[in-house]
């Protein structure tokens, strides 16, 4: 027996609730193109928060008693989603590997941001307290890397994350999962050409500030408090030379030791947070 918020669930209660494997067998889990896996509990828990009518149905993992998935059980029946238990290996093929742990949700998808949405991003930067804030990613193609840039972005109160269409990671299941919920709250926007949509934002008196070693500017020497755009460029590769040369400030960070570089979801981080130390004075 275990509770779940003021409710006490037993076995018998469980067994009413949850549509259970029967005699060892699951039932084989049958996708449509346009829909999604999501997997994780915090990528679940986000988005049965931010949108549970998306939601068609979730696997857990049969036999785990664990607390942090409490909240979870208890939206599912709430919002009455067919929920069933699995064994870890239906689970394991589900997620294709990554660490599920313990929760699989099949859903409907969600909005696609495209250049088309900028216009209305942007108008409501300008009617919050804060000046607009955007990050732009030219050719991350490494979903770990993408998953944990929004979770970043999201923590420094970036409004947006615009990334090119084609070249570059989407928002699948494992991003949503190392984005831990961040996916829900920062909007992905896809765009067919990202130079054209920097220029945009420049006619919208957005600074873009964008990361490059071979310049001589320091990243803590420059003022990066208004209305800014920050360009981080591809893993090994950097930004692509149009992207560079449309930028309207190149800075690089102060590297002390042997390496010649930092992963670009770490170095993201640092320039993210230079820019809310500045907007915090």
């Amino acid at each position: 027996m275990f509770f779940v918020g003021k409710l006490i669930f037993n076995k018998n209660i469980l067994e009413r609730f949850f549509t259970l494997e029967l005699f060892g067998k699951f039932k084989e889990i049958k996708m449509a193109k346009n829909e999604e896996l999501v997997f994780g509990i915090h990528a679940v828990n986000a988005l049965l928060e931010h949108a549970p009518e998306r939601f068609i149905e979730m696997w857990l993992l049969k036999g785990r008693d664990d607390e942090r998935l409490l909240p979870i059980i208890n939206l599912a029946r709430k919002y009455g989603i067919a929920t069933q238990m699995a064994q870890r290996k239906v689970l394991d093929d589900k997620s294709d590997g990554e660490q599920h742990q313990g929760v699989v949700a099949r859903v409907k998808p969600g909005k696609m941001y495209t250049e088309n949405d900028l216009d209305d991003i942007i108008i409501a930067a300008k009617k919050s307290d804060a000046p607009p804030f955007f990050l732009i990613l030219d050719g991350v193609t490494d979903p770990h890397n993408l998953g944990a840039c929004l979770r970043n972005a999201d923590a420094a109160g970036v409004q947006a994350i615009i990334v090119p269409k084609d070249n570059a990671a989407k928002l699948t299941a494992t991003v949503r999962k190392v984005a831990v919920g961040a996916a829900e709250s920062v909007p992905l926007v896809q765009v067919t050409n990202l130079v054209r949509t920097m220029k945009y934002l420049q006619q919208m008196d957005i600074w873009i500030i964008g990361t490059a070693g071979e310049t001589d500017t320091c990243l803590y020497d420059v003022k990066l408090s208004g209305p800014m755009a920050l360009v981080m460029g591809a893993e090994g590769k950097g930004m692509r030379r149009l992207t560079r040369e449309n930028c309207d400030q190149l800075v690089k960070l102060p590297m002390a030791g042997s390496v010649s570089s930092l992963n670009v979801s770490v170095a993201t981080g640092i320039c993210l947070f230079e820019m809310v130390r500045q907007r915090i004075k």
